[in-house]
C-alpha cells in the first residue's frame, strides 16, 4: 500500500532500444516501477532480461529511449552531463560482480577515492570515514592489503564500501555475487541487507540466483525486457504485472 511518499526511483513507461547497424534490439519495453526510500529490491531475470539495462539507466549511466526515468526528484533526460555526473558521484553508488578496484592502490586508497573526486573531505574527514565504513564490512584490519592480497568475498566487501563511503542515497549492485561462491555470496548480500538496514541506503541490485532472490525485501522479475511479476519474496507473495498477470493484484509498492 502506497504511504504517499515520493518513491526515490520512478520510471514511467520506459523504453530502451539498441541499434545494431540498421537493426533495432529493444531491451526495455514499457517499463512502470517506483522503489521507495530504504527499499532493498532485487531486479531478477534470465540473462538478456534487461536487468544491466533497467540499473544502467537508474544509474544515470545510460538514457532511455522513450519514457521517464526519476532519480533521487531528478528527471534524468533534463540534466546536463555535468550535472548527471555530480548526481552519480554526491547521491549514487556502484558495486560490480568483477569489483572494478584498481589493482596499484591498497584498500584504504581504492575506498578514499570517490572521497577524493568529491573534493569537499579534508585528509582527516577521509581518513576518518575511509576507517568508519571499512570496519562495518569488517576489514579494519586489511586497510593496506591491495586486491591480490584479498579473497574474492573480501575484494567485494571493498567494493560495497567504496560505494557507501560516499553516504550515497542508492546504491546499484550488478550481479555483485556473480564471481563469488555460494557462501560467500549470502554472506555479501547479509552485509548488503544489514547496511542498508543500518544506514537506511536503498539498494537494488540485479542477479539470476533465486537463492540471492529470495534474500531480497522486494523483487522485481523481468522478462524479455518486461516486469513480470513484483513482490516480496520474503513471504512467497509475488504479484503479476505482465500478459498473464491478476488485473486486481497490486504490485507491491505500486499500489
Amino acid at each position: 500500500m502506497s504511504t504517499g511518499a515520493q518513491p526515490i526511483v520512478r520510471l514511467q513507461n520506459v523504453e530502451k532500444v539498441y541499434k545494431l547497424g540498421k537493426v533495432e534490439v529493444p531491451a526495455l519495453k514499457g517499463i512502470d516501477l517506483d522503489i521507495a526510500a530504504g527499499d532493498f529490491a532485487v531486479i531478477a531475470g534470465p540473462s538478456g532480461s534487461g536487468k544491466t539495462t533497467l540499473l544502467n539507466l537508474i544509474g544515470c549511466v545510460d538514457v532511455a529511449t522513450r519514457g521517464t526515468v526519476i532519480v533521487d526528484g531528478h528527471d534524468t533526460a533534463k540534466l546536463s552531463e555535468s550535472k548527471l555526473t555530480k548526481l552519480r558521484l554526491d547521491r549514487l553508488g556502484f558495486i560490480f560482480q568483477s569489483f572494478n578496484l584498481v589493482a596499484v592502490l591498497d584498500a584504504f586508497d581504492n575506498v578514499e577515492f570517490p572521497l577524493l573526486l568529491q573534493g569537499k573531505w579534508s585528509k582527516d574527514e577521509r581518513r576518518k570515514r575511509v576507517e568508519e565504513i571499512m570496519d562495518a564490512v569488517g576489514l579494519a584490519d586489511f586497510l593496506h592489503h591491495r586486491p591480490n592480497e584479498l579473497s574474492g568475498g573480501q575484494r567485494q566487501r571493498v567494493a560495497i564500501a567504496r560505494a557507501l563511503v560516499t553516504r550515497p542515497r542508492i546504491v546499484m549492485a550488478d550481479e555483485p555475487t556473480a564471481n563469488l561462491d555460494s557462501v560467500t555470496g549470502h554472506q555479501i548480500i547479509d552485509l548488503m541487507r544489514a547496511l542498508n538496514r543500518d544506514e537506511g541506503t536503498t539498494f537494488i541490485f540485479s542477479t539470476h540466483d533465486p537463492k540471492v532472490m529470495s534474500q531480497a525485501g522486494r523483487s522485481i522479475e523481468l522478462v524479455d525486457g518486461r516486469i513480470s511479476s513484483t513482490g516480496l519474496p520474503d513471504d512467497g507473495r509475488l504479484h503479476g504485472t505482465g500478459d498473464n498477470a491478476d488485473p486486481h493484484a497490486a504490485p507491491h509498492g505500486l499500489a
